[in-house]
């Protein structure tokens, strides 16, 4: 019934004040308390599954987008990340809400759809499922081919209302976040909710293997080779990759020419609401 309710919401264009974007193999968590972000949200998941837990008592709040990578630490991490900013002995209760994937050919939704099962159900605590809506009842299909019905979720961290979003703005650092993906980074925290502070690195990586060579491809092949669901990615997928391509090139090396100092790059958000940079010498 939840995973209908929310199939049947239009996605909503969420603007970036306020919020904070999540890309793949990231997390973020934050309470109501957070002055700067009051919308965690991320998109383009196809056969990757977006993950809420949320403590109902400290309303303390985690979004990650998960891709199967290594699904039991991504869980233990979260767990722990939401359980810092939550007293234990207080009331409320700890509620999942799964979204994303469908009916690929390759089964993989359906792969990473029981490793989050089974990954959650191992925690010690009783984590209540609320809303499953994944693979099979994520799945729309046209002229054979099949698709998910909803890439990108948003929940409201002041009220924990979840509904389907997409993002005109990803950022900031968004070729960055993607590289640090690309060349297989584990699920990396990138928001300290104490000091409302978002910090992306420092990240290091070496020279991309054949950049030229995927450069040089043709959309067809880069959508065939790169991509886990070639049929069903949202249209921009093949620009984001060439960019996040360009910028391993551009970046052979992160720790001369992005994080010379070894230090994070940091953002506040600003009067309007939007993510700006801060001098990391001030903190």
């Amino acid at each position: 019934e939840k995973a209908k309710l929310l199939r049947s919401q239009p996605a909503q264009i969420v603007e970036p004040k306020g919020l904070l974007y999540v890309q793949q193999r990231e997390f973020a968590v934050t309470t109501p308390k957070d002055g700067s972000v009051s919308i965690l949200g991320s998109d383009d998941a196809t056969t990757c599954h977006i993950v809420v837990l949320r403590h109902t008592g400290s309303g303390a709040t985690c979004l990650t987008h998960c891709d199967g990578s290594d699904t039991e630490a991504e869980v233990s991490l979260i767990m722990s990340s939401v359980k810092s900013f939550s007293n234990s002995t207080g009331c409320g209760r700890l509620e999942v809400h799964l979204v994303g994937g469908f009916n690929d050919d390759r089964q993989l939704s359906q792969k990473l759809t029981n490793q989050l099962l089974r990954a959650f159900d191992l925690q010690p605590e009783d984590i209540h499922l609320v809303t499953f809506c994944v693979t099979e009842l994520n799945d729309r299909e046209e002229q054979d081919i099949h698709f998910p019905i909803i890439y990108g979720i948003a929940v409201n961290v002041k009220t924990a209302e979840i509904f389907p979003a997409t993002f005109p703005e990803k950022g900031p650092d968004e070729d960055l976040r993607s590289a640090h993906v690309l060349t297989g980074a584990p699920l990396t925290n990138i928001y300290d909710a104490k000091t409302e502070q978002l910090r992306i690195g420092p990240y290091f990586w070496g020279p991309f293997p054949h950049v030229d060579f995927w450069l040089e491809q043709d959309d067809a092949q880069i959508l065939q080779n790169l991509s886990t669901s070639p049929l069903a990615e949202p249209p921009h997928f093949v620009s984001h990759i060439r960019s996040t391509l360009t910028f391993l090139k551009e970046h052979p090396f992160p720790s001369r020419s992005l994080f010379p100092d070894r230090k994070p790059r940091i953002y506040k958000k600003n009067e309007e609401g939007l993510w700006e940079q801060v001098c990391s010498d001030k903190i």
